[in-house]
């Protein structure tokens, strides 16, 4: 049955965001803090399960932490920007690497956006909600 390839893809309802880090609890706190906001979200532990999720679902958005295990966040961003397909997915990075670097480097990798640990849960919800246009 070939007719499923021509069929047109259901346009989503929510926009799709896949929180990407290796610490759970930090997952867990941006989970909670961004439930209130009309999305649906996945979740990945490491960058090699953040870049297949990227490949696999199409997030709208990616809150993706810049040093986890396999590929690090930095190497998930560059990669997905330099993609045709995937270089509209919006992607926030956040890290502990201190505001200068993190000023200087997320840029260059393509990141829409960065914010630096420990943030603020109501200052990532308002970078999320900017970024997906839900001021």
């Amino acid at each position: 049955m070939d007719n499923e390839q021509n069929m047109p893809v259901e346009p989503r309802q929510k926009p799709l965001i896949l929180l990407a880090d290796d610490d759970v609890d930090i997952r867990t706190l941006v989970r909670l803090a961004i439930e209130h906001i009309e999305c649906d979200i996945i979740e990945a532990s490491d960058g090699e399960i953040a870049l297949e999720q990227i490949l696999v679902e199409a997030p709208d958005l990616v809150v993706l932490d810049v040093m986890m295990p396999g590929l690090t966040g930095w190497e998930v961003c560059k990669y997905v920007k330099s993609k045709e397909d995937y270089k509209d997915t919006l992607i926030l990075m956040l890290t502990a690497i201190g505001e200068t670097v993190n000023h200087m480097t997320a840029p260059l990798y393509g990141a829409d956006a960065y914010l630096d640990k420990p943030f603020d849960m109501d200052e990532i919800v308002k970078v999320i909600q900017g970024l997906l246009g839900q001021n």
